[in-house]
């Protein structure tokens, strides 16, 4: 198992719609605002990405909120690619 160093970032499911400061965020590219797959990275930035594959930075969150709200890590991947099949692979419900 990679240690965090060595993991390029985390990824979880967020079904729910992200209210961050009062506001709805909906993705710039289809409008979607619900059934994240939602990216931590090394930097500690997050990332969403919807359905469609749309990809956006969110600066209204940062690694300690998703820290609060993600579970147990249980699987790792070499790239984000190889994460990304992998959860279509054992989770077909993300659908991303």
């Amino acid at each position: 198992m990679p240690s965090c160093q060595e993991a390029a970032g985390l990824m979880m499911r967020w079904q729910q719609p992200h209210v961050i400061g009062g506001e709805v965020r909906t993705c710039p590219g289809c409008g979607v605002y619900q059934d994240w797959i939602v990216f931590c990275l090394r930097d500690d930035s997050i990332w969403l990405r919807c359905r469609a594959g749309h990809e956006t930075k969110e600066p209204g969150l940062d690694a300690v909120w998703y820290c609060r709200n993600s579970g147990p890590v249980d699987r790792f991947h070499p790239t984000l690619e190889e994460g990304l099949r992998g959860a279509r692979r054992w989770r077909p419900h993300l659908g991303h």
